[in-house]
């Protein structure tokens, strides 16, 4: 009637206003998700990827692993272990008394060998790491080396009565190979020997040093290529 008053009446249409601007909201947002999720491709960002690609397809033609690295490890006591996207490599092995060896090197690539021996090959740093089963232990920090006399070099001898030992930053690392007695020296090296430090390992560690570098380098370039996309 005239005059009187209907709540319905004044509300009606701000609540379908309100309804209207909150559907347009979520369709503004879900259009501008659809936008931003497009691939606008700049020049530059298709240049990369296909200078990448280039890259990876001639390191792939190029690749050729050291038949060393299959000779060494075929029939191999040594354990031969590396993860794909870290730089480390391992060998180890338990010999009969339960004595714990691992051999530890890292990748190598031509720009950041520390040193060239002799004859102008790689040297590749490694240590050996022999725990007895009571807990003392010795690491011998090495080189590899290309010398007519020696396939490696020892810098220094690090050994200790405990793991606790071992892991303390502040433990001390033993003297400089080279002050030690002559005597001992040629024990130290009869001794590595024994566990199997020879030219074969040495080969070895070189061969799969150059070899991770390259497989890394392809799985970077794998990444880029990813990313260039």
């Amino acid at each position: 009637q005239d005059g009187e008053f209907s709540p319905s009446a004044p509300f009606r249409l701000p609540v379908m206003s309100a309804i209207l601007r909150a559907s347009r909201a979520v369709v503004t947002r879900a259009a501008a998700r659809q936008v931003v999720g497009r691939h606008f491709a700049s020049p530059a960002a298709v240049k990369l990827g296909k200078i990448v690609a280039q890259e990876a397809q001639h390191e792939k033609e190029q690749y050729q692993q050291a038949p060393i690295i299959a000779e060494f490890t075929k029939g191999s006591p040594w354990k031969f272990e590396h993860t794909a996207g870290e730089v480390n490599l391992s060998l180890s092995q338990t010999l009969e008394d339960k004595t714990k060896v691992v051999v530890e090197w890292q990748l190598s690539s031509p720009t950041d060998m520390p040193e060239e021996d002799e004859e102008g090959g790689p040297s590749v740093p490694f240590t050996i790491t022999v725990t007895k089963p009571s807990g003392p232990s010795a690491v011998f920090y090495c080189s590899t080396e290309r010398g007519e006399s020696h396939r490696y070099v020892i810098g220094n001898v690090s050994c200790y009565a405990s793991d606790e030992e071992a892991n303390n930053q502040a433990a001390y690392t033993g003297p400089e190979f080279e002050d030690l007695d002559d005597k001992l020296q040629e024990s130290f090296d009869e001794y590595l020997a024994e566990l199997g430090l020879e030219e074969k390992m040495c080969d070895f560690i070189d061969a799969t040093a150059s070899d991770k570098e390259q497989r890394e380098y392809a799985r970077w370039l794998a990444n880029l290529q990813k990313f260039a996309l």
